[in-house]
């Protein structure tokens, strides 16, 4: 064989006797097959087998099972983002003339692309109670084909009644489908609780580093497989195979970085409630919260992620107070190894429900750092919006005086 054609082609290595715990990054776009009659009917391998690098390797199909085996579901797929997982989890199942139900407090990109994309393309949109089941039965129409719910909802956290949602819609042919990803399937198991699919952002929590993105759609029914499975390959949608290890890798610790944010985050959010310049703190765990019996009833956890609201004279000091953190970072996303501190706007995403309180509240998201160190800095942020409010409260006063 001449040397050009041996710098192409690889010798096959025995394997037998290797058996690492890591699992091996199968990189492939191309799948070459023995002879011309199993090429031309490759596409009888079906879903399980490989045919092309955009339906799987056999790092992400081992990442896709590790998913479903968690989840309690069929099967799953993997996607670039955990809004892709939103996205995708949806189209398949909408056309021209049908209905949509969305919690109003979804994550914010989900009611943007039902805002734009899904209407752009003749999909009837609506929002809903989160926290009012009768609010689906009201608004369900012989044109819904999806409720999609977030449970907890995005920032502000309140809890849903998964298992009548789900009942409800069930009722009328309805698909459920829920976005996951603060609990991880190892808080919360939507597909036991009557959901149809999960979708998680497995940037956050499972990956656990804050260096990788990508999300999971995982169904109940194997009758789902097709429709998505179609659209993904239709829009030419797949996930990096090194990435794929990565999160792998960021699985195996997951269970114990989750309980040490929860224990984390709960002490904290116990510690902050009361403080002056504290209007509530949203914890599902906490036992004021208004959803903490729903939660407590189908969750088997907490998360790392909570969020403060502040008094309104306090709010509009959250920037000055968010400048003088050291050990929080200041970011989107969350479930990294960092702790991180992110002002959120709630207003503009609320059609169904109004929020009245102030406009911007305060998620953080607990990561790895020493505990002391932590609770001291939000120690220290909360004594400089309590300096900023009370200053701000005496000039006030003062120029009340004058002009009296």
């Amino acid at each position: 064989m001449n040397d050009l054609t041996q710098c192409v082609l690889t010798p096959d290595v025995p394997t037998t006797g290797f058996d690492p715990l890591g699992v091996g990054v199968h990189r492939a776009s191309t799948i070459v097959f023995e002879d011309a009659a199993t090429y031309a009917s490759r596409g009888d391998r079906g879903h399980e087998g490989y045919s092309y690098g955009l339906y799987g390797t056999p790092t992400t199909r081992t990442l896709e099972a590790k998913l479903t085996s968690l989840e309690g579901g069929a099967w799953s797929f993997l996607t670039p983002s955990g809004q892709a997982a939103n996205a995708l989890a949806v189209l398949p199942f909408l056309a021209a003339g049908d209905h949509i139900l969305i919690a109003d407090t979804a994550y914010p990109p989900m009611r943007d692309l039902a805002e734009t994309d899904l209407q752009r393309l003749g999909v009837e949109i609506e929002f809903f109670d989160p926290q009012s089941p009768e609010d689906v039965a009201a608004k369900i129409r012989p044109t819904t084909k999806i409720v999609w719910c977030e449970s907890p909802g995005s920032t502000t956290m309140e809890i849903q009644d998964l298992p009548r949602i789900a009942a409800i819609a069930h009722q009328h042919g309805v698909l459920v489908g829920v976005d996951n990803t603060w609990a991880t399937p190892l808080n919360f198991k939507p597909l036991e609780h009557g959901a149809d699919i999960v979708t998680e952002a497995l940037t956050k929590f499972v990956s656990g580093h804050s260096d990788v993105l990508m999300g999971s759609i995982t169904i109940k029914d194997m009758g789902l497989l097709k429709p998505i499975r179609s659209l993904i390959g239709r829009m030419g949608i797949g996930v990096s195979p090194d990435d794929a290890s990565l999160v792998l890798r960021g699985f195996e610790t997951l269970g114990v970085r989750l309980r040490h944010s929860e224990r984390v985050a709960l002490n904290f959010a116990r510690r902050i409630v009361g403080h002056p310049v504290v209007d509530q703190v949203l914890h599902p765990a906490l036992e004021t919260f208004p959803g903490h019996a729903l939660w407590k009833r189908d969750f088997l956890g907490s998360s790392g992620v909570f969020s403060i609201v502040f008094k309104r004279q306090a709010a509009a000091h959250v920037a000055a107070a968010l400048d003088t953190l050291q050990v929080f970072a200041i970011g989107a996303s969350w479930g990294g190894t960092r702790s991180l501190a992110a002002p959120m706007s709630i207003d503009g995403f609320r059609t169904a429900t109004s929020w009245d309180g102030p406009d911007v509240i305060l998620r953080l998201s607990i990561g790895l750092e020493d505990e002391t160190e932590l609770w001291t800095d939000v120690e220290r942020l909360l004594e400089t919006l309590e300096v900023h409010t009370t200053a701000a409260s005496t000039e006030g006063q003062m120029k009340a005086a004058s002009n009296g």
